[in-house]
């Protein structure tokens, strides 16, 4: 079990809580569409990373990786982030977070399985409860700018009506019993902008633009030396 304290909005509300999470699920190739889900397989093929097994296809991590600090260290210059909602069962209910499946893109190369292992994964501190935003899921945004040469770049943008319905990426990763009490599991990404590339730092949101709110994050990325 893994302590982490999030701040879930009731009203408008943050009210603590605090979950013990024992399952980490990176969903990925979530894609409705094959073209734009073939697409992110093709960009990750252009970097010698192999096509999944299956779409979609889930992933473990050891749920230690999750964080909600804004500052990672990573080996090395070959990682870089991609934003993700993130659902989250605890207690009967289904939470909304916002995160980043930062990832050793060298290591994916030969093992997305170990690459999922390399790199904490950094959430906003703030859940929604699912049930408040259901009913306009699809119109939901995620957005993530990432740094380059001092310059904050666009790196992915696209609504959920791009992505599998929720409760079909449930029934494929985890059947009738529905998602686990403690499991966080992301819900994939969108094709980057101008491609995979590492950067210092890493914003990301999720509008809605219904409830005319976001969940929002940053942090920095510290690289440290590989010496052999």
């Amino acid at each position: 079990m893994y302590d982490l304290t999030f701040n879930v909005l009731d009203r408008g509300m943050p009210t603590p809580l605090t979950m013990s999470i024992d399952q980490a699920v990176i969903a990925g190739w979530t894609g409705r569409d094959p073209v734009a889900r073939d697409k992110h397989i093709a960009e990750l093929e252009a970097i010698g990373i192999a096509r999944p097994a299956t779409t979609p296809i889930y992933y473990r991590c050891s749920a230690r990786r999750l964080t909600t600090a804004d500052v990672i260290e990573v080996c090395g210059s070959d990682s870089s982030g991609e934003v993700e909602f993130v659902l989250i069962g605890w207690q009967g209910r289904i939470f909304v977070g916002l995160g980043s499946d930062h990832t050793d893109r060298k290591v994916e190369s030969y093992s997305v399985t170990v690459s999922k292992q390399m790199c904490d994964k950094p959430m906003s501190p703030v859940l929604w409860e699912l049930d408040d935003v259901i009913g306009h899921w699809d119109r939901l945004i995620l957005r993530a700018w990432a740094w380059f040469d001092g310059e904050r770049t666009l790196y992915q943008e696209g609504t959920l009506d791009a992505m599998l319905p929720v409760q079909d990426l449930i029934d494929r990763g985890f059947g009738k019993s529905g998602l686990p009490d403690g499991c966080a599991m992301f819900g994939g990404t969108f094709a980057a902008k101008g491609g995979i590339r590492p950067s210092v730092r890493f914003e990301y949101e999720l509008e809605d633009p219904v409830l005319n709110r976001k969940l929002t994050h940053a942090y920095d990325v510290i690289v440290l030396p590989v010496r052999g």
